[in-house]
C-alpha cells in the first residue's frame, strides 16, 4: 500500500489565508536533493516558519499551538509555481492529509493526489465560511467525505460538494498509487494477455 486509505476525515484545521502560495514557499529549492519522501515535513514552509537563527517565527500559523489537525486550509491558487513533487511530500510528511482551497495549480493537485493528499476545491464563499468558523473557534472540525465528495463545517452543518477524478478517487479510497492499482489488477492483466496470445 502506497499510503493510508482515505474515506472520511474528521479533523480540526490549520488556516493559512494566503493567496498564491507557491511550491518554493512550501518547500524551498535547497531541500530538493533528497530522493525519498522522508524528512520533508521538517522543512515545510521553512522560510516562513523559522528565523535565520533557526528560532520559530511566533506569528506563523504552524508555530501557533492553538491550530492543529490533518487539514490545511489555504488561500486561492495554492501550489502554484514550479512542478516539484517535493511540495506534496512535505505537506504529507508534516501530517496533513487534506488541503482545502478555492483553486489549486493543476500540477500540484496531481502530485498531491498521487501520494495520498486530497485537494478539496471549494467555492470562494465556502472557503471564507471555513476561515470564519476557524477564526471564531480553532477547535472547529471539518468532515471531508471522499465517497460522498462533500466537505462539511460540523459546527454549522454547512456543506459543499467537490469534484475528483474517478480513477484518483478509487486509488485514494484504496490507498493505491499507480503501481498498486496495476498490481491489484494483476490477474486480470494476465488473463487478458493470455487471450491475446495467438
Amino acid at each position: 500500500m502506497a499510503y493510508d486509505k482515505f474515506t472520511i476525515l474528521t479533523s480540526t484545521a490549520v488556516p493559512m489565508p494566503v493567496e498564491n502560495v507557491d511550491t518554493d514557499q512550501i518547500i524551498p529549492a535547497r531541500f530538493l536533493k533528497a530522493t525519498e519522501r522522508k524528512g520533508f515535513g521538517d522543512n515545510l514552509f521553512k522560510d516562513w516558519r523559522y528565523n535565520n537563527d533557526g528560532s520559530p517565527k511566533q506569528d506563523f500559523v504552524l508555530n501557533n499551538p492553538i491550530y492543529k489537525g490533518k487539514i490545511l486550509v489555504g488561500g486561492k491558487n495554492f501550489g502554484s509555481g514550479s512542478s516539484r513533487e517535493h511540495a506534496a511530500w512535505a505537506i504529507y510528511d508534516y501530517g496533513f492529509r487534506c488541503v482545502v482551497s478555492s483553486f489549486f495549480a493543476d500540477i500540484f493537485k496531481g502530485n498531491a493526489l498521487n501520494i495520498g493528499i486530497l485537494p478539496v476545491q471549494v467555492s470562494p464563499v465556502f472557503l471564507d465560511k471555513i476561515f470564519t468558523a476557524i477564526e471564531a473557534n480553532p477547535e472547529t472540525e471539518l468532515e471531508v467525505n471522499l465517497p460522498a465528495q462533500t466537505i462539511t463545517i460540523l459546527a454549522t452543518g454547512e456543506q459543499e460538494s467537490f469534484d475528483i477524478n474517478g480513477y484518483k478517487k478509487h486509488n485514494m479510497t484504496n490507498g493505491f498509487d499507480d503501481i498498486d492499482y496495476l498490481q491489484a489488477m494483476k490477474e486480470e492483466i494476465k488473463t487478458f494477455a493470455a487471450m491475446r496470445i495467438v
